[in-house]
């Protein structure tokens, strides 16, 4: 354990458990305590971000899924499904909901007359711009604490822990 003045809020909970319960292992806690604190700071700065650009979560990843495309910013909803990792149902009402608010467009695939291609407007192109510009610097400001090369090597050890989870 740190000292009391490098102490967290995490060390001194772990430290009550060790002292409560001496017989578990407390390490996992040192790690996802934090891991889950950052998470919540992380879904402020990401929200407070989104409503800058007057979109909602789900909005920013329909759209940054379609911007990441590159020109002409459009996917099948299969591909969206796939970027977004929703089921079709929801999907389909996500669409719905963007094409109401005048972010994407419906739009026949030329390559099969079936086919529906999703395609970000100018707008959408401007509020996914800006939010993610947004995000950026929050994020920055969040990583703030930590030389570049601590940065790298925690994103190093985020990427070795969530391979098993993707």
């Amino acid at each position: 354990m740190p000292d009391s003045e490098s102490a967290d809020s995490v060390d001194r909970i772990v430290g009550a458990w060790m002292r409560e319960r001496p017989d578990l292992d407390f390490a996992p806690l040192q790690v996802l305590s934090r891991v889950w604190r950052i998470s919540r700071h992380l879904d402020r700065a990401r929200r407070n971000s989104f409503s800058t650009s007057e979109l909602e979560s789900w909005e920013f990843d329909v759209l940054s899924a379609l911007r990441r495309a590159g020109a002409p910013y459009q996917l099948s909803p299969k591909a969206l499904l796939e970027e977004t990792l929703v089921s079709s149902g929801t999907m389909t009402n996500r669409i719905d909901r963007l094409v109401a608010r005048g972010l994407v467009e419906r739009r026949t695939d030329p390559n099969d007359g079936r086919g529906i291609l999703v395609t970000m407007t100018t707008d959408g192109v401007a509020r996914v711009d800006a939010a993610i510009t947004e995000l950026v610097g929050s994020e920055a400001e969040l990583l703030s604490g930590l030389s570049r090369p601590d940065q790298e090597r925690l994103a190093a050890l985020l990427r070795k822990l969530s391979r098993d989870f993707d």
